[in-house]
This record gives structure tokens, sequence and C-alpha cells, in this order.
């Protein structure tokens, strides 16, 4: 096990490059099993959460060839087994858009129940209603989620809630079901449209992605492609709040502007500078924060996996900053660390009343799940003195060349292992 070690009260100065985005990336990865066709995918981020989907399909029976860093070409065209390891899946949340994949693909899937952080439960009854409104028969048994039907057949769904997962999966399981699937109540992240257009690039047809309704006309062949990912949105704006939270000049590069239109809006609002380039950001900040208030709700709104960033952000604001959770149950867990570093906050459900402190004070702290990781970070770049944060591993799920990237910036940070008598009481 490793930690990492953080010297806090510099500011943060210079260029850092965005990589591809994670969540496009764990959603196109297992799409590669409905190409009829080998498939080559660019912008990859090198993280934990892509290298376990690359074992998953490994073992499913896919040959992978690393072609560069963060490009490889990936063949599902032979014998593909439908049964995803248990092992390996159950703790990644993205492990059940293998259900959509396989479905689509063979008409039958075997997937265990998602894991990933733990901040509430991820009910799959959006994803059962869609896959059982395509002809498929759904059961759920210790565990395992058994998806098959003898032919997909397209259909009309209304999904209850807003669910980016179930959005995907569903979208996987119609592009090669007979005739018109339409898809409303969406969710419209950026990466779900990514995830259209690789698969539009690969012959499917799919229209309406980004919008309130997907309509899908099912085809029967997919081509091999080659397809980059989009810039990560969330690695954007975590590096966008750190510059604010350290004082810093950051310039952001490879970047889409338009996806971070929500939390530019709220930077500018707490009293940060934000210009906009063609595919850059610059983030400054030289004077003191203000309070705001804000609340999480699906893209266009300000994204859930901003909220631990910002939230740490408003700790050292002026004022008392009101944040709601709008998308999940328990996502405040971290609070408690932040606590341990002098903030002031209090939590009441689905809402966190922050009272600004002068400034953060160093403490041990843990990663209680991957955004939360990056929060701590934050606060460890913003607190006086030395910061320790141990199970650093939900960080590096999500972020690729993290210690690097702030290194660069002028961060004092390093991974150290921990003794084994230490890490041995944390397992």
């Amino acid at each position: 096990m490793e930690k990492f070690i953080v010297e806090g009260g510099v500011r943060l100065n210079g260029e850092v490059e965005i990589s591809g985005a994670k969540n496009a990336a764990v959603a196109i990865i297992p799409a590669v099993i409905l190409s009829d066709g080998p498939c080559v995918i660019e912008n990859i981020p090198n993280i934990s959460d892509v290298s376990v989907l690359f074992k998953i399909l490994s073992e499913m029976g896919a040959v992978i060839r690393p072609i560069n860093r963060s490009c490889v070409e990936i063949d599902a065209t032979r014998a593909i087994n439908p049964v995803v390891p248990y092992e390996l899946a159950r703790n990644m949340r993205a492990s059940y858009y293998f259900l959509g994949a396989l479905l689509g693909k063979f008409s039958r899937a075997e997937v265990s129940m998602p894991g990933g952080c733990d901040f509430g439960v991820r009910p799959i009854d959006q994803h059962i209603k869609g896959f059982e409104s395509l002809g498929a028969t759904v059961s759920v048994d210790h565990g395992m989620i058994d998806a098959r039907a003898e032919h997909l057949t397209g259909g009309h769904i209304y999904f209850d809630v807003v669910s980016v997962g179930a959005t995907i999966n569903v979208m996987l399981a119609a592009v090669r079901a007979k005739g018109l699937t339409i898809l409303e109540n969406v969710a419209k992240e950026p990466h779900i449209v990514d995830l259209a257009n690789f698969l539009n690039s690969m012959g499917a047809d799919i229209r309406g992605a980004g919008t309130d309704v997907i309509k899908i006309h099912g085809v029967d062949f997919l081509h091999g492609t080659t397809y980059s990912i989009i810039p990560d949105q969330i690695e954007a704006g975590t590096y966008m709040v750190a510059a604010a939270a350290t004082m810093g000049d950051v310039l952001i590069k490879n970047v889409i502007p338009k996806h971070l239109e929500s939390i530019t809006a709220k930077l500018i609002k707490a009293g940060v500078s934000v210009i906009e380039y063609d595919d850059s950001i610059r983030v400054m900040r030289d004077g003191p924060l203000e309070k705001i208030s804000l609340k999480t709700m699906p893209h266009p709104g300000f994204p859930t996996d901003m909220q631990p960033q910002m939230t740490t952000l408003l700790t050292v604001a002026e004022g008392t900053s009101i944040v709601t959770e709008g998308v999940w149950d328990n996502r405040f867990k971290y609070v408690d660390e932040l606590r341990r570093m002098g903030a002031k906050i209090q939590v009441d459900g689905k809402v966190a009343v922050i009272e600004g402190v002068p400034s953060l004070t160093a403490a041990p702290v843990k990663a209680t799940d991957l955004r939360a990781g990056a929060a701590m970070l934050i606060a460890a770049l913003m607190a006086h003195g030395t910061t320790e944060i141990e199970e650093i591993y939900h960080i590096e799920r999500g972020y690729e060349d993290i210690i690097q990237k702030f290194r660069c910036l002028g961060a004092d940070i390093r991974k150290v292992e921990l003794p084994d008598s230490v890490a041995d009481k944390a397992i």
C-alpha cells in the first residue's frame, strides 16, 4: 500500500495537459465487443480502471495490442465468453457496461452487481427496465446479473429517473436490436455523446445523443474503427479548482471549454478569474474567495463528480456556502477528513453548510472515494504543513499521472510505500 505526502502552501503555476475522459473510456472500451472488426482507440487515460477493463476483455478472449501509451488496438472478434470474470468486475461500477455490449452482440450477458466508490445504493432497475423492453429476460442471483434473449427488438423506453449508466447500457444493447429504439428522459453527459459518436463511427445509427430523446435504428453489422476519446472534463475541473484553491495561475490544455461551463460559472461567482480559449482554459486567483451556493445535477448542471473538490475550495471562502448533492444519497463521507484539517462543515442529509475558515491545517487523512481523494489532494495543497493521504488507490482509478502533473505546476508532492505493519492494519 502507498500514500501521498504533500507539503502545502505552494501556489500552482504553469501548464497542465488533460488526458482522455475516464467516464467515456469505461463505456467505449466494453462497446468494442459490438464491433465485427478490430478497433483502435486513441487518447485512452492511463488509469487503473482502464487497466481492469483490459484485463476483463483479455480473460473473455479479446486481443489487446498497445500501440503507444494512450492508444490500443482491441480485437474482440474472436470467441468471446459472455460471462465477465467476477473478481475483476465486482470492484468497479463501469463493469456493468459489459451487460449492454454482450447482450447487444450475443443476446446473453452475465456480470456481477456494480461496485466502485461507495456513496449510495447503485440501483440497476432502470437498466433492467430497458433490457426487458428490448425483449430480454433479466435475473439477479448471488450477486450476478444474468440477461438473455432469443433476439433483441427495438422498443420505446422512458426512464423513470435520469441515469447515465442506464442510458449507456441500453444504448449498447439497442444498436444491434431489430428495428427502432426510442429512449426518453436520458442522460446528456458529454461521455454519452462521445459513446454515440464512437458507435456511429462503427456504422451504428444513433441520433439525439446530448438531448432528452435518443433514437437508435438497429443495424446487423458494425465495422472496426479508429476513434479518439474526448478530454476529461472532471480532470480538467479538478485542476481548475486546485489552481483557485492555491491562489495559482494555471493554463489547462486539451479541454473542451463548453463541457466546463457549469464549473467555470461557479468559480467566477466565487471570485476566481477564468479565461477560455479554443481548446484550453486559464484559471487565476489573487483575491479572497466569496461564498456561493451550488447544487449538483445531471448535465448540463454542476457535475456530482466535482462536488467534493468544490466543497473543499469553499472551506476557505468568506462567509457561509451551501452545497446540495442532487445525484447521490451519500457523497459527503469525505467531510470528516476535511474537519480533521480544520474545516467547519455541517452535513444534513444531502446538504452541506460550509462556514469559511482562514486556512486549513495539515493532518493525516484518507481518500474515501475517487473524487473525494482528489478533494483531499486539493485540501493538502491549500493547508499549512505536511499532509499524508492514505488509500490513494481510489485516486489512481481516475487520474492519470496526477503526481507528475501537480509537480509540473510546482506542487511538493510524492508517493511513498506504507510500512508493512501499517498496511497490514489497514487491510
